[in-house]
C-alpha cells in the first residue's frame, strides 16, 4: 500500500545514473516527481520513461524535478539513458532501501507508484495506477 498523501516524504541518499550522490533535501522547495518503476529497458518502463523524456520541458518550466528509481544498479541506468535519450537522472536503489521507504517494494523490485512531492516535503499526490505512454503529460496536467 503506497504512503498516503499528506504523509512527510521520507527522505533518502542514493546514486544516480552517473555515480553522483542524490539527497530529497537536494530539492527542498521544489516540487519533486518520484516515480518508481520495476525494470530498465522493458516496454512499459520504457514507455514511461519516454513519455517523462517527452514532456521535460515542461516539467522545467514549472520548476519540477522529474526522478525515476528502480532497484536496477548504476551501469544498467546508464545504458538504458543512453539507450532512450533520457534528460533526467535515474536513481540506482539497489539495497531497496528507498523501495521500501516508499512502500512500493515488489519483493525485489520497485513496484509501479509514483509520488509527487510538494516544496515542504509532504506527498501531495500519489499514483498507483498509471498508463506508461500517456503518465508524464497526465501527471502535468493534474498539476496545472
Amino acid at each position: 500500500m503506497p504512503l498516503a498523501v499528506g504523509t512527510d516524504a521520507p527522505a533518502f541518499t542514493v546514486k544516480d545514473t552517473n555515480g553522483n550522490t542524490v539527497s530529497l533535501s537536494d530539492f527542498a522547495g521544489k516540487t519533486v516527481v518520484l516515480y518508481f518503476y520495476p525494470k530498465d529497458d522493458t516496454p512499459g518502463c520504457t514507455k514511461e520513461a519516454c513519455s517523462f523524456r517527452d514532456a521535460h520541458t515542461e516539467y522545467l518550466g514549472k520548476d519540477i524535478v522529474v526522478l525515476g528509481v528502480s532497484t536496477d544498479d548504476e551501469a544498467s541506468h546508464q545504458l538504458f539513458t543512453q539507450k532512450y535519450n533520457l534528460n533526467f537522472p535515474l536513481l540506482a536503489d539497489v539495497d531497496g532501501v528507498l523501495t521500501k521507504a516508499y512502500d512500493v517494494d515488489g519483493g525485489g523490485y520497485s513496484k509501479r507508484v509514483t509520488y509527487v512531492i510538494n516544496s515542504e516535503g509532504k506527498i501531495a499526490q500519489v499514483y498507483d495506477k498509471v498508463n506508461t505512454a500517456t503518465h508524464a503529460k497526465d501527471i502535468l496536467a493534474e498539476i496545472s
